[in-house]
């Protein structure tokens, strides 16, 4: 499972949504993620229709997304998110 981070330079949010992403990696190793600038990672931004920073993306081990959030989610939430598609194919 992977989760995708989409943050700007200016997003105050932005800040804590990378906390939680960070806490869920340390509590759940399996857990991979990744970051991207919206600016510099245009293209995948586009092609995930992303409108807004914070966004996370759950994707399943096939690349599959399997949960949206936008916003900054509390790391509880975002827990709960792991855990309910945790084996999403």
């Amino acid at each position: 499972m992977k989760l995708v981070l989409y943050t700007s330079a200016f997003c105050a949010p932005c800040a804590a949504a990378r906390r939680a992403v960070a806490d869920v990696q340390n509590l759940v190793p399996w857990v991979t993620s990744i970051e991207r600038d919206v600016v510099a990672h245009e293209t995948h931004a586009e092609a995930d229709g992303i409108s807004s920073t914070p966004t996370l993306l759950i994707l399943s081990p096939s690349g599959r997304e399997v949960f949206r959030a936008e916003g900054a989610p509390r790391t509880d939430q975002l827990l709960t998110a792991v855990a309910l598609h945790r084996d999403a194919a």
